[in-house]
């Protein structure tokens, strides 16, 4: 399709770095029937580019080709394959400016929360490179004198990479990093709303000198993606699926991943409480809040879904938390001091609206927000609703939105037990400077991770994941690159004389 003089291309510095087209095997390619879809921007609903809507042949290609690859590429010395993770790491942040504006046009959210993820995502490449030469083995004492035990680690093979829309890059590098690093080969299927953040990764980690069919890339539309996921699941050359997204996919890609008996680790939906109790720094807290709310308009697994607020301190909380929240600029992306972009799609923007009315049905009060905000068709202001029960959706359902609904509580085994009545497990918060509870509740909540006194707590060097419903497996930290690998043992006899 060609593109007038505002198109994103004309928009970057570097303007390879906008890609419409699948890679496979080295080269960047269109889909074998020369069908595509579109991308829209979230802000406007302008058209952003074109992308090949691929099917099960271009994907066994993909997987064909990251098969051809694996031989030579595990081969190689960890420190040679650090050595090229490291020079993508570099490209990464050389092309900062430029991948922060296609994230924004394609995902909506703030410029400088783009950068910030940017930069979150260089964390992924610079640990991993490091990591890439630390896949350790060990040395068993035997239970005989004839005997040696070691085991070695070794690159698991093809890993299907589904990555979602609201992190669209650090998403690919949390997971793509680590799968270099181990010796695996990839295909990725990025989220069909988002792609142009992968397919900017994808062309520096090319330029960076991984070889061909190391990295390879199929778009394919939200409509027709059951194709593609379903080969990446049932192929017996993929034996690792990645995924990140809802529990229900999730769910789905498991099942059908048990035919071929693959590895997999999966990041989730998540349903996070965030707990304020009342000896907490009420300032703190609010920032936190804030902090963790917020961020990309809600739109992130690990938001605190369900605010917790003692009784003794909830009026004081909801009114500096509703303040700060109203105080939010709401716009698109790319202007001065955005900092609420839109949701991803009219979808999404009907399910918070589901959820708020919902609440306010049965009992909830709207004290700042509550609507669409006049900025956009896809934008929402950023809501905090109190008197918010266990009657109401938005107590057991992902919201996704700009949402925050305060409950009351006056006892910590009270709210320990409704924190953890969901069926997730990802993430959970709390805001108190009593040492002895910090203890007791920071084991008591059922969650992968929490955070003490913290909104925010994502980082490339502890093990980001959850329990329950909200998958299984690691990324990031030494345990990020162990689910790249299988453990081989190793014995030897006739050792002794």
């Amino acid at each position: 399709m060609d593109f007038d003089d505002t198109n994103l291309a004309t928009k970057l510095k570097d303007k390879n770095l906008f890609r419409q087209k699948c890679f496979i095997n080295g080269e960047w390619m269109d889909s074998e029937s020369g069908k595509t879809f579109e991308i829209y921007n979230p802000s406007d609903s302008t058209l952003i580019g074109l992308m090949p809507n691929c099917s099960k042949k271009e994907t066994i290609f993909a997987i064909e080709s990251a098969n051809n690859a694996w031989e030579k590429w595990k081969k190689l010395s960890g420190k040679d394959r650090s050595i090229i993770i490291r020079n993508w790491h570099e490209l990464i942040i050389k092309n900062i400016d430029d991948l922060a504006l296609i994230m924004t046009l394609e995902n909506g959210k703030p410029i400088n929360d783009s950068r910030g993820e940017i930069m979150y995502a260089s964390w992924f490449t610079d640990w991993f490179s490091e990591e890439a030469k630390r896949a350790y083995g060990k040395t068993i004492p035997s239970t005989t004198a004839d005997r040696r035990i070691i085991t070695i680690k070794q690159p698991v093979g093809v890993c299907g990479i589904i990555t979602p829309w609201n992190f669209p890059s650090a998403m690919i590098t949390r997971k793509v990093a680590p799968a270099l690093a181990a010796g695996c080969t990839v295909v990725i299927k990025p989220a069909g709303t988002t792609p142009f953040s992968a397919t900017a990764l994808v062309e520096l980690a090319h330029r960076a000198g991984v070889p061909k069919g190391v990295i390879n890339l199929i778009s394919v539309s939200e409509k027709d993606v059951s194709q593609v996921g379903d080969e990446l699941c049932t192929n017996r050359h993929v034996r690792k699926i990645s995924f990140t997204g809802s529990t229900n996919v999730g769910r789905s890609l498991m099942a059908k991943s048990a035919s071929t008996i693959k590895k997999v680790s999966m990041e989730l939906g998540g349903h996070a409480p965030l707990i304020v109790f009342d000896d907490a720094d009420i300032d703190e807290a609010v920032k936190g809040s804030m902090a963790n709310k917020y961020r990309n308009s809600g739109q992130v697994c690990v938001s605190a879904n369900r605010i917790f607020v003692h009784e003794k301190i909830h009026d004081e909380f909801a009114e500096k938390l509703a303040k700060k929240s109203a105080e939010l600029k709401v716009s698109d992306g790319r202007k001065e001091g955005a900092q609420i972009g839109p949701l991803i799609t009219m979808a999404a923007v009907e399910k918070v609206q589901d959820h708020v009315s919902d609440a306010k049905s049965k009992g909830a009060k709207i004290i700042t927000g509550g609507e669409l905000d006049n900025e956009g068709r896809q934008f929402y202001k950023p809501t905090v609703m109190t008197e918010v029960t266990n009657d109401m959706k938005i107590f057991y359902e992902e919201t996704f939105g700009p949402v925050a609904p305060l409950i009351k509580f006056s006892d910590d085994e009270e709210v320990i037990q409704m924190a953890n009545d969901t069926s997730y497990g990802l993430a959970g918060y709390f805001f108190s400077k009593d040492i002895g509870r910090i203890w007791r509740v920071a084991e008591a909540l059922e969650y992968g991770m929490i955070g003490v006194n913290a909104g925010v707590i994502s980082t490339e060097v502890a093990p980001f994941g959850g329990i329950k419903e909200s998958g299984v497996g690691r990324e990031g930290a030494a345990e990020g690159l162990d689910e790249y690998l299988e453990i081989k043992y190793i014995c030897f006899d006739g050792i002794s004389n």
